[in-house]
């Protein structure tokens, strides 16, 4: 392990489901670079990992990429975390992974737990082809916009979202793909919280307002014209 960048999955919510090898990396690493402290260090400490830790977000990524890469030239090898999951799938990382591969540094994935696959295989639609959207614009008027695009799509959607942004994009969905549209929304998943709430959007947004949640989710909207 020398002057390599391993790319590491950790997991969405249930610490049991981190791999063996992601644990033998995060260990034999020089140095780890996350997100966030906060949940790099709480991850680290819950598997007795000591490790240097450096932070690369979207504040910094821009200008610290360059440094974080230039140790690994130098002959150190280094794991990349997200604060959850499989990293870089909107999160930081990818300027990180682009100079890495600019510099000859060995790039080298190390797969795990996403929220995006675990909701997409029990969502019970044909998931043969999907389309990723990630994360929407903010702006209501920009998110109206970029799900009247989504809705004339022909395959299964997946949208991620923070928490508390569900009530503002799920009357946005149903105004787009109108009621009837199926829809998955798994919400904590592999925690003992997990909910998956299926059916068409306008049950799933009575189910929300019946009883509201503010919690990790993913929403996936089954392709129009049911298979």
């Amino acid at each position: 392990m020398s002057s390599t960048l391993y790319i590491v999955s950790t997991p969405i919510g249930n610490y049991a489901d981190i791999s063996l090898r992601a644990l033998d990396v995060l260990k034999q690493v020089d140095f780890v670079i996350c997100e966030e402290f906060k949940e790099g260090n709480r991850l680290l400490r819950h598997y007795g990992i000591d490790k240097p830790l450096e932070a690369l977000n979207e504040h910094n990524e821009a200008k610290d990429a360059e440094a974080a890469i230039g140790r690994i030239k130098d002959g150190a090898n280094a794991a990349l975390i997200s604060d959850a999951g499989t990293p870089v799938f909107a999160d930081p990382g990818a300027k990180l992974i682009h100079l890495a591969i600019k510099y000859g540094v060995k790039v080298v994935p190390v797969p795990g737990a996403s929220s995006m696959l675990a909701a997409l295989v029990v969502s019970d639609f044909n998931i043969d082809t999907f389309y990723y959207a990630g994360f929407l614009p903010r702006k209501k008027e920009d998110r109206a916009k970029r799900l009247k695009e989504l809705s004339a799509m022909k395959s299964v959607c997946v949208i991620m979202e923070t928490p508390y942004r569900f009530k503002p994009l799920i009357e946005d969905c149903v105004a787009a793909f109108g009621k009837d549209r199926r829809a998955v929304v798994g919400v904590d998943l592999t925690m003992e919280t997990e909910k998956i709430i299926r059916g068409k959007l306008g049950y799933v947004q009575t189910e929300f307002e019946k009883t509201p949640f503010k919690a990790e989710f993913v929403l996936i909207l089954d392709a129009p014209n049911k298979y």
